[in-house]
């Protein structure tokens, strides 16, 4: 079993799926680091030799920030903006978009699920 940064990658998948299973590393950088460390992407993670598994962890520990260095970096950069009190850092705190998205509608991912409210139902136009 490969273990890289702490994730155990499923052995039945190719080693350039797989690596997507550790955080911060999506398609792209997969075949960025499978290309660095030459080994082949068809290659399944339970066929990979130790040497193989020794230099696609000395890639990714080199070249990229991944796993707990990359959460705590982000978590970091959230509470800053959150301390010096920006737009973007407010949104967090009260939990809503924080790019710009309208939250009169939709928004039902990051506010939750819905709370009905009494009389807000919109009134008929007199006549």
């Amino acid at each position: 079993m490969a273990r890289i940064s702490g994730v155990d990658l499923p052995r039945q998948k190719r080693i350039d799926i797989a690596l997507r299973y550790i955080y911060g590393i999506g398609a792209t950088r997969a075949n960025e680091i499978v290309e660095k460390a030459q080994v082949a992407p068809e290659i399944r993670v339970k066929d990979l030799s130790e040497a193989e598994v020794g230099r696609i962890r000395a890639v990714i520990d080199r070249d990229y920030k991944v796993e707990g260095d990359l959460r705590r970096e982000v978590a970091l950069n959230i509470k800053r903006l959150q301390e010096i009190g920006s737009y973007r850092g407010l949104r967090h705190r009260r939990n809503l978009p924080v790019r710009g998205q309208r939250t009169r509608t939709n928004a039902r991912t990051k506010r939750g699920t819905k709370k009905t409210v009494a009389g807000r139902k919109k009134s008929k136009a007199k006549k």
